[in-house]
């Protein structure tokens, strides 16, 4: 008679790959498989076809070709101004490239049709080597500089000051084609129905999205859990499953129990019962009696060992498992790690650490496999315990003693093994399964399957898992493929359902054809109307016997689904896991549900286990999975399925791009809602227009067949994706991959704008309130005015000599007879040396002599312009006085680079043009290169005005030095290019120059004993004044350092301070931020040189802009361990209309921060919050005004005044405003509206007051002793983005951007025709260059609210950034517009 047997111990012969490498290439063609249905691929087709109808004009991604950069170079390079002072390299790199680009544009389209060379992964890794011989950066500083560069371009890009209306470039180029794709593109009409979010008065509040009034929703009853056949009762069932092997192991010794196949089907190995049980028996002897001594044992009964058997070996796996059983040590199953950093190692380390695991079993072959270190042990993989490796090959195994007997007990709850679960986000936890769930287990499938003595069981699954390591399926039996559904079992609940062997005259399978549109909404729908969005699912048989199931709602509380709706399936039986291994809480949620009704109360005193797989019980209480809940992504509400998405794609026709089965589909969390996310493994031939075809036409698919809009597909490298041990996908480690920017895609297609339906409504602006009501309205709530003063200049006493000389040349006349000896200048070279010094006497002679050339040589006239043009230094002094001295008007203009003349000179050519200047002062160097042939090229050299250089002047004295009439004369011009590219002159009168020098004066105790250190550009604004001007005024010493010298020591500037113990310093945020880069590793050695900063007491920040806090932060915190002092460092704020407005100065209080909400500034409205709350924005007072200034907050447009805290623009009145603008068409208006304006309401005394165009808020703070009136600083009016109706300053999305990822250099954003365009500069290797995309996208989205429309990946040193260290987004516009960039790659999003 047949006797009834356990199943793992019924004969089962197990085939298993013989190698672990074919195991894998199997697994992966039967994940295809399980997805391939005619049907869908048919549906997919239909669908497509449809589109095919209505051709899309995706603007493809612009990807650098390597053959820019190998070509030869004998063109010029274009007019590109980002280069003033870089390294030749990388000017020669522009040249090639530029050289390259005219060859290639002959004809706009033809690139891309031109095939890659090999594929577009090897194009971008032969653009990274060729790079390295295209740029030649030498030296060993040359890294240093890679990111940070001083005054790296000029202060240029002047063409809209011709045309300022001008909307961009000519729409000729590649780019604008691309960009006008993408509009065309994007004015589709959405498919589905934009959901809203609603503006809250004070903040958008996130609204769910609301239903759709047709969507279908559950009819039917509640269900009620449906019970399996009972379990038979069997007189002779044994206690345990050890009693069983010990059974069969005695009475059928010879009976096979096991035979491993090799991959051709022939037999490797028979394992008998009796051999079964004798080697699990020494086994177990050896692993409790033979591994420590006898008072200090290894392993204890209890105890978890890990178990390392490679696929290939079933035999040893068995033995090892049964004899950890008989041991009663618990065996964990896990897969042989193959490298230090497997995918998902770590957290399978962490589950060994979790459960106290110290010992590892495993084959002698296995272990020699191993990845092993230098001196040949094994190596530490990352993340696991130390383990003791231990071998159980026969050989090495002790016979038990003949009075050894293994414990035998009754099965009861203890556990028996773990088993290890990956879950949905990577983490690894082990379910526990006990000796009596494991006893049942068996007697429920034996019954289930009708298994009795003598059958063979084929098994083609991972034996350390699952079903596999239960049995096999029953194909002997004639069974359908279908009953391999992976959906049948889960590690939690074990066998869920399992369809019956086929009986002759048993009913078909079951099979449904449902509707995706309803199992989106999760519920049953048989699909009638659309046959393209229709899942044929297969029954999974019934429940096992002795159990019960019930359907519960995925999310929320555990309530019992309605007959027609999809939930998760929960199983109750005595054979399921028990629990997770030491988690306690995630173990209720999971193994003890107790299910409740529609009103929350419990139904049933059972706990079910949740199974993780999705489904619902059909008719004949046959079960039906419709996926995994590992595998839901919910998007917008609605539920699809991770499997269901990535058949869609693999039914595109893709044969030349993708590897089939090699697809991952997941959901990243951004902006309030999951977003799909498609990855593929890339064919290496595949071209770049397959690949685009490819992509674009699974976007399509999925939309027509799920309704639901991909947000990223990316295409990756063969063979990159991380593995699972058996060979599939590793999906949570490619999610992470993919959010920390390490997956390097060689293809991506991010479609932010057709899925992102729930931002907020753009805002409209409300007739704004009048400003008397503002004015009413504050009065009323008891809020003062915004404006703030410095001290008044008129209740200050200084006994100073100064004071009654109106003008700076009788100063300097004054300072020459009464101290003549006394230095006011050293100028420094890199090595830290003076080269030149000037006392006042020296000065004033030197001065004499220019006057004199420019009247004898120059034939000018007093009020003649005059142009200086000299490298920072003293000469550039003495000529500025010399050009007082004669009447003249000097304008300080910075030289031409020598290198880039193409690039530099046209900007040195507008000024003069623009100043319209009678002569030109200049060095023999110079003079020389303004008439050199390169010059030629680039400007018409011919019309220059006289040109005099001032290097070997005649011994001459003046007639008489020129007075002006009144101090209201003009002094000098100031020009400079503002960052949206708008070249500015200002007029500086007689006046305004003296009342400069006394409030700076003032502000940081200047006079004759002192000395101070400046590291700036000395060409206009107070850069310029304070290189010039301020010394001869108070007498004090300056030390000038041209911040060029940094480029070849970057100590000059510290050790300068430090070796002349200097208390007050000037520098820009060019050379601090190049201090804090390039010197942040190296303060140990600047101690070793005995550089100390203990004596600094004001580091100033000379600047146009909001304060940059974290770096100055991180400049102080770098420095401090040299003696910086934590309150030295500050920043100015000066503007075109008024070149100091702030300064630190010495005395006063410290400057205060205050953390704002960026939202409520986007609404032009000041909201404080506290430190680390989120979306806020930390911002710094800039420094103290100065005496005699004042500064009111107005609104811009009424220009009513505002209240205290609240957001305008700064107005300013001062001695020292500028007198207007130079310019050759005097535009009155402008001049009158930005130079001398009223406010609209409430100023009785009609006040004139200047507009800085900067916004900015006023508030008042301190403690009672230091109260003052703060001004802060939040950016240029100019520089704004109008986005969505909200006002975005392009420095904050950028810092976002650029903490995206390490490898993200600098950033820099412009828009065009309303798109938003992220240019990045990639400091990493190539390869990371798709990487930025995504992450750019997400980060802009959640932070800001708005899509990126391009983005543009190029090499460091590309953004132009100026001499004060703005960066000039204008310019870089029209070089992106005009295709000058030779970006790595250009992503257009959809």
């Amino acid at each position: 008679m047949p006797v009834p047997s356990a199943a793992p111990a019924s004969a089962s012969s197990s085939s298993s790959s013989s190698s672990s490498k074919f195991h894998r290439a199997r697994s992966g063609g039967a994940r295809d498989e399980r997805y391939r249905s005619d049907i869908h691929t048919e549906a997919v087709q239909a669908a497509l076809a449809k589109h095919k109808e209505q051709k899309m004009a995706l603007p493809m991604p612009t990807k650098r070709r390597s053959t820019f950069v190998q070509s030869p170079a004998d063109a010029c390079t274009p007019p590109d101004t980002s280069s003033a002072s870089e390294d030749e390299g990388s000017l020669r790199r522009q040249a090639a490239l530029s050289a390259a680009l005219h060859q290639s544009l002959q004809n706009a389209e033809s690139w891309i049709n031109r095939s890659v060379q090999g594929s577009s992964t090897s194009s971008s890794a032969s653009s990274t080597l060729s790079h390295g011989e295209g740029k030649g950066t030498s030296g060993s500083l040359a890294d240093v500089f890679a990111n940070t560069r001083i005054g790296r371009s000029w202060d240029c890009s002047w063409h809209s000051v011709l045309c300022s209306s001008s909307p961009g470039v000519p729409v000729s180029s590649r780019v604008s084609t691309k960009i006008q794709q993408l509009l065309n593109t994007l004015k589709r009409p959405k498919r589905p129905p934009l959901k809203e979010f609603f503006v809250d008065d004070f903040e958008e509040i996130v609204e769910v999205p609301q239903p759709d009034p047709n969507q279908p929703k559950p009819e039917g009853r509640q269900m009620t859990p449906v019970k399996g056949e009972p379990l038979g009762v069997v007189c002779n069932w044994p206690p345990a499953l050890e009693a069983a092997l010990q059974r069969w192991g005695t009475t059928q010794a010879k009976c096979p129990c096991l035979t491993a196949l090799d991959v051709t089907g022939k037999p490797v190995y028979t394992l008998t019962y009796g051999k079964l049980w004798s080697r699990s028996l020494k086994l177990a002897y050896t692993l409790l009696n033979k591994l420590g001594t006898k008072n200090e044992p290894v392993l204890r009964p209890g105890d978890r060992v890990a178990l390392v058997y490679p696929n290939n070996d079933p035999v040893m796996f068995m033995v090892a498992f049964y004899g950890c059983l008989l041991a009663e040590v618990i065996p964990v199953p896990i897969e042989v790690p193959l490298t230090r950093k497997d995918a998902g190692g770590q957290q399978i380390g962490f589950l060994l650490g979790s459960c106290g695991i110290a010992l590892a079993l495993t084959t002698e072959v296995c272990l020699k496999g191993l990845p092993k270190t230098q001196n040949g042990e094994i190596v530490q993989f990352k993340g696991w315990p130390r383990l003791k490796w231990v071998v159980t090959d026969s050989k090495y195994l002790s016979k038990s003693p003949k009075d050894w007997q293994p414990n035998i007990s009754a099965a009861g709850t203890e556990p028996a093994y773990i088993e290890y679960k990956t879950s949905k986000e990577g983490s690894v936890m082990g379910v526990t399964v006990s000796r009596v769930a494991m006893l049942a287990h068996c007697q429920a499938l034996s019954q289930a399957c009708n298994y009795s003595e003598g059958e063979t069981v084929v098994n083609v699954l991972d034996f350390k898992k699952d079903a596999g390591l239960w049995h096999g399926i029953l194909t002997s039996h004639g069974l359908k493929p279908e009953a391999i559904c992976p959906c049948a079992t889960s590690p939690e609940a074990m066998t869920v359902a399992i369809r019956r062997p086929g009986v002759p005259g048993a009913p078909l399978p079951g099979r449904a054809i449902l509707s995706m549109n309803g199992l989106s909404f999760g519920v049953i729908r048989v699909n009638t109307e659309d046959k393209n969005s229709a899942l044929t699912v297969q029954d999974v048989g019934h429940m096992m016997p002795g159990g019960m199931m019930c359907i519960v709602k995925p999310d929320g509380p555990p309530q019992l689904c309605k007959t027609d709706e999809i939930g998760e399936i929960c199983v109750s039986c005595r054979a399921g896991g028990m629990m997770y291994y030491g988690l306690a809480g995630v173990t209720k949620n999971t193994f003890e549900v107790i299910p409740v009704n529609s009103s929350g109360s419990p139904v049933g005193e059972v706990p079910f286990v949740r199974s993780g797989l999705l489904g619902f019980v059909g008719p004949g209480s046959l079960v039906f999975v419709v996926g995994k809940m590992d595998g839901l992504l919910t998007v917008s509400g609605r539920r699809h399925n991770a499997d269901d998405i990535v058949a869609t794609g693999l039914a595109v026709e893709s044969i030349k791009t993708v590897y089939r089965g090699r697809i991952a589909v997941f959901s990243v969390s951004v902006f309030y809602d999951e977003r799909i996310v498609v990855v593929a493994e890339q064919r290496p031939d595949a071209s770049e227009e397959d690949s685009f075809q490819w992509m674009s036409r699974v976007l399509q698919a999925i939309d027509s067949i799920h309704q639901v809009g991909v947000y990223c597909l990316a295409l990756v490298p063969a063979n990159t994706l991380p593995k699972t041990p058996l060979g599939g996908i590793h999906i949570s480690q490619t999610k992470q991959h993919f959010l920390e920017g390490s997956l390097h895609p060689c293809n991506i297609l991010m479609c932010p704008h057709t899925c992102v339906t729930n931002l907020p409504k753009p805002r409209q602006k409300q007739p704004g309130v009048g400003p008397a009501s503002v004015m009413v309205g504050n009065l009323v709530a008891g809020k003062r005015i915004a404006q703030a003063s410095g001290r008044d200049l008129g209740q200050i006493e200084d006994n100073d000599l100064v004071k009654k000389h109106q003008f700076l040349t009788e100063v300097l006349q004054w300072r020459a007879q009464a101290t003549p000896d006394h230095p006011l200048f050293l100028l420094l070279n890199a090595k830290g040396t003076t080269v030149c010094t000037a006392t006042c006497l020296q000065l004033h002679k030197k001065a004499e002599r220019i006057a004199s050339v420019l009247c004898d040589k120059g034939h000018l006239n007093a009020g003649d312009n005059v142009v200086l043009l000299y490298p920072p230094g003293i000469e550039l002094i003495t000529a500025f006085y010399g050009c007082l001295y004669s009447g003249c008007v000097p304008v300080t203009v910075r030289p031409p680079h020598a290198q880039s003349l193409v690039a530099t000179l046209p900007t040195v050519r507008m000024i003069v043009e623009v100043s319209k200047a009678a002569c030109i002062l200049t060095t023999q160097t110079l003079m020389r290169l303004l008439k050199s042939r390169e010059a030629a090229g680039a400007v018409d050299v011919k019309t220059w005005p006289t040109i005099i250089d001032t290097d070997d002047l005649p011994r001459k004295r003046l007639a008489q030095i020129y007075k002006p009439p009144t101090p209201e004369m003009l002094a000098y011009l100031d020009f400079s290019v503002s960052t949206t590219g708008m070249l500015t002159g200002v007029k500086m009168s007689h006046a305004a120059v003296s009342g400069l020098c006394r409030a700076i004066k003032l502000q940081c105790e200047l006079y004759s004993s002192r000395q101070i250190a400046i590291c700036l550009d000395p060409y206009c604004g107070l850069g310029f004044v304070l290189w010039c001007l301020c010394s001869v005024y108070s007498g004090h010493q300056s030390i000038l350092i041209p911040p060029m010298e940094l480029e070849s020591n970057l100590f000059l500037w510290l050790s300068t301070v430090s070796q002349y113990k200097i208390r007050d310093t000037f520098c820009s945020y060019s050379v601090m931020e190049l201090c804090t880069k390039g010197l942040g590793n190296q303060v140990e050695m600047l101690k070793a040189r005995g550089i100390n900063l203990s004596c600094v007491r004001t580091c100033v920040v000379v600047a146009e802009e909001r304060p940059r806090v974290s770096l100055t932060h991180s400049f102080s915190k770098l420095f401090k361990d040299i003696g910086l002092s934590s309150r030295a460092v500050s920043t100015t704020f000066g503007s075109r209309v008024n070149v100091a407005i702030c300064l630190q100065g010495t005395s006063g209080p410290d400057p205060t921060t205050v953390y704002v909400d960026l939202k409520s500034l986007r609404h032009d409205r000041v909201r404080l919050v506290e430190r680390g709350a989120p979306q806020s924005l930390l911002l710094s007072e800039s420094g103290k005004i100065l005496p005699g200034v004042k500064v009111v907050i107005v609104n811009p447009e009424t220009k009513g005044p505002l209240g205290d805290s609240h957001l305008g623009e700064i107005w300013v009145n001062s001695p020292h405003t500028a007198s207007g603008y130079y310019t050759i068409y005097d535009n009155e208006t402008l001049q009158a509206d930005h130079f001398n304006t009223r406010l609209s309401f409430g100023d009785a005394a009609q006040t004139l007051w200047a507009r800085t165009g900067y916004l900015g808020f006023v508030r008042r703070t301190g403690a009672d002793g230091e109260r003052h009136d703060a001004l802060y600083v939040v950016g240029a009016l100019d520089e704004t983005l109008e986005l969505r109706g909200l006002r975005y300053h392009p420095i904050d999305i950028e810092t976002s951007v650029s903490r995206t990822h390490r490898s993200i250099a600098e950033c820099a954003v412009f828009t065009w025709t309303n798109l938003l365009v992220v240019v990045v500069e990639l400091c990493g290797c190539e390869q990371e260059a798709l990487d930025l995309v995504p992450l750019v996208t997400n980060v802009v989205l959640e932070e800001h609210y708005l899509i990126v429309g391009v983005v543009v990946v190029v090499d460091p040193g590309v953004i132009p950034i100026n001499s004060r260290g703005e960066k000039q987004r204008m310019h870089l516009r029209d070089s992106f517009l005009a295709d000058q960039l030779d970006p790595i790659y250009v992503a257009y999003n959809m």
